[in-house]
């Protein structure tokens, strides 16, 4: 007769086994998802002619059907035509569905061709590489150190799946596409949101609206650097300075550690997201709302010809509070 402590340790393993196979199939659902977006963009660009402006007014518009869903951002959406390119046939069943979502975004980013595309998905599995793992191997052209480039007719192993306990499956875990995703069918909260968010969306309405080159990219936007996620409270992409402009949100009086918030929220979108070939040096904005002052941290000459003045924003900022707090503003 086994001891109660076996029946309790096997009892814990199937429950683990179970979250596990529940982990891979959401998220090879999330990736089979984008695939299928993927195709029918493809597909409506073909019938009709249609241009990238498509992916951005798709986005705004998802996101309106569903408010909180960050997967569903113009970053994300702008890829899912080139993944579905890449692989014209079903993705579920191939090694790359089995990534996070990050993972692929590094393989559409980094690479050019399908057999490329394929080798480090393959790799990145069989070895449940972390994204900053298959962001050094892509770096250090892995597939030319091993001897030769992979072939386009090459077919990756169909059996491979990521091993448990890996850096890769840990990410898969942690990541905030996956959760958003199961979320996707919540009705949206009936209850007035909260104090930041309301800041936050009069704070991109203004912007947005100027009609000099703001593009909202996110709020909370998730970015991963090393083995943790680093959220920009707003992060926006200003198209005539081809620059990203991050926000970082102060709802206390210790300024310090805005600044540091701040600080760090920069240096992850100039590590993880911007790109060094075409984007400039992000910009910086802190938004204390407790003292009603916006400021930016570093802005170049041009930038003080087309973004608006801190006054401005200040301006806007005040009045945001004002409305948030009921009270009538000056």
């Amino acid at each position: 007769m086994h001891k109660y402590e076996d029946l309790l340790a096997e009892a814990k393993a199937t429950a683990e086994g179970a979250r596990l196979r529940t982990r891979r199939a959401v998220n090879t659902e999330l990736v089979h998802m984008y695939w299928r977006i993927g195709k029918l963009i493809l597909a409506r660009q073909a019938e009709d002619g249609w241009g990238t402006g498509t992916v951005a007014r798709l986005a705004t518009d998802l996101r309106g059907a569903f408010p909180r869903q960050r997967i569903f951002s113009y970053r994300n959406l702008v890829q899912t035509p080139k993944m579905a390119h890449t692989w014209p046939a079903l993705i579920a069943h191939r090694p790359v569905a089995q990534l996070p979502w990050s993972h692929i975004t590094v393989l559409l980013d980094k690479l050019h061709t399908r057999a490329e595309r394929d080798f480090y998905a393959t790799e990145a599995v069989r070895h449940g590489w972390s994204r900053a793992h298959l962001d050094l191997a892509i770096r250090q052209r892995l597939h030319l150190a091993q001897g030769s480039a992979p072939h386009a007719g090459t077919l990756p192993p169909h059996d491979l799946t990521l091993p448990d306990g890996s850096p890769a499956l840990d990410e898969l875990a942690r990541d905030p596409y996956r959760l958003d995703f199961l979320r996707l069918d919540e009705p949206e909260r009936q209850q007035e949101p909260p104090y930041e968010e309301s800041i936050a969306a009069r704070m991109v309405r203004f912007l947005t609206g100027l009609g000099t080159g703001f593009a909202f990219v996110g709020c909370r936007y998730p970015v991963l650097t090393g083995d943790q996620y680093h959220r920009v409270d707003l992060l926006f992409y200003h198209l005539p300075l081809r620059r990203y402009v991050a926000c970082a949100l102060g709802t206390t009086s210790a300024r310090p550690t805005h600044l540091v918030r701040l600080d760090t929220q920069v240096r992850a979108v100039d590590e993880r997201v911007r790109d060094p070939d075409r984007d400039a040096p992000t910009i910086g904005v802190l938004i204390e709302t407790s003292s009603g002052q916006a400021t930016y941290t570093s802005l170049p000459p041009r930038g003080r010809q087309l973004l608006p003045t801190e006054a401005d924003l200040t301006r806007v900022l005040r009045e945001a509070v004002g409305a948030v707090d009921g009270a009538p503003h000056a």
